[in-house]
């Protein structure tokens, strides 16, 4: 089983951390050739770039400024750790046992603008580049160009030739994989709430479920697509009639 999911926006740099287990990004040194385009930029650009405010620019400019190499857990921290958010609260990883732990650092992986794919214990330093932000480097005209080959890559040789491959991430970062050159189908979760009357997906909702069903799967030792269709947490179900296409379950509430 390998998992992946989004980063996310907002960060938890004080809270205490479980483990001092930590791994170093794979691909690190393209994450030095981003860091240096992006530090080069004004505080200016850099808002224009991200669409964000004069604070943010000013705290993400200075972070661009601060990065170092090589990391170490005193100028950097665990990636599943450092990200909060919907998804992050659904996971709730702080409370995980060791031996879940390692199975999540075997299983999951986070997609990320500057990192390509991280391990939950990668040690990665504060940053903010989301994978949509357009972005050129070199002869890519963004990251999804940058990144794309890169990632796809890595998974194939991660993956197992029979292994489920779960996709809990936003579309913005999924695009940066390349499922058709994935040596296995992928399996793409859908969440929907009734509202009005009516099933719809809820951002706010369908991001927490994300990260409650990479707890379930972790909990319950999920390996099957069977065994996924049992995820019900928070009151939600599968739901066999609504679900169109085998590769893409629906869970309603």
């Amino acid at each position: 089983m390998k998992i992946v999911i989004s980063p996310a926006k907002s960060l938890d740099l004080k809270s205490e951390i479980p483990t001092n287990e930590f791994t170093i990004p794979v691909f690190i040194d393209k994450t030095e050739i981003l860091n240096a385009k992006i530090a080069a930029k004004s505080k200016k650009a850099i808002k224009e770039l991200m669409s964000i405010s004069d604070n943010l620019a000013e705290l993400n400019h200075q972070r661009y400024q601060d990065f170092s190499v090589p990391f170490t857990n005193k100028n950097a921290r665990q990636a599943v750790y450092s990200f909060s958010g919907d998804v992050y609260g659904g996971l709730d990883a702080y409370s995980l046992k060791e031996e879940k732990i390692v199975s999540m650092q075997k299983q999951l992986r986070i997609l990320s603008g500057l990192y390509g794919i991280l391990k939950p214990l990668d040690l990665m330093q504060a940053y903010r580049l989301e994978m949509g932000t357009s972005l050129k480097i070199n002869r890519n005209k963004n990251l999804y160009e940058f990144w794309g080959r890169t990632i796809t890559h890595h998974l194939n040789e991660e993956l197992e030739d029979d292994e489920l491959f779960v996709n809990l991430a936003s579309q913005e970062y999924f695009k940066a994989v390349q499922p058709k050159q994935l040596k296995v189908a992928v399996i793409s979760p859908i969440f929907k709430d009734f509202k009005n009357g009516k099933l719809k997906i809820i951002s706010f909702f369908a991001k927490k479920a994300r990260g409650s069903m990479v707890r379930f799967i972790l909990d319950h030792n999920v390996t099957s697509l069977e065994q996924l269709k049992n995820f019900n947490t928070d009151g939600y179900g599968f739901s066999n009639k609504h679900t169109l296409n085998e590769n893409e379950p629906v869970f309603i509430r």
